[in-house]
């Protein structure tokens, strides 16, 4: 998946997280509502320096805003998880107790 398309997603979550919306984070950062938008969209990157002032008033690191596993599409984590299962066959069972807790 696209790295503008990751970040803007990473912002999106932790601009909600922080219970804003985005007009709201637009002047915070005293930027137009629709480069919030178009940012979280990943349609645009934000520039240093207005990346700099988002993470500023989401109180968040430069690291954190960067964190996309969570983002991965589906095939993408089935795939990972196939791996470190594949890697870790003697936590086969204990992964499909959890999984199961979890789906039912």
């Amino acid at each position: 998946m696209d790295n503008r398309i990751l970040l803007g997603r990473r912002i999106k979550e932790l601009r909600q997280r922080k219970g804003l919306k985005q007009e709201q984070l637009a002047e915070m950062v005293q930027l137009e509502p629709t480069s919030i938008c178009n940012i979280e969209n990943g349609r645009n990157y934000p520039s240093f320096q207005n990346l700099e002032k988002i993470i500023n008033v989401l109180g968040v690191s430069f690291i954190e805003v960067f964190k996309f596993d969570q983002h991965q599409d589906r095939v993408d984590l089935m795939a990972e998880i196939t791996n470190m299962l594949n890697n870790n066959p003697e936590k086969v069972q204990d992964t499909y107790k959890i999984v199961k807790a979890l789906v039912e």
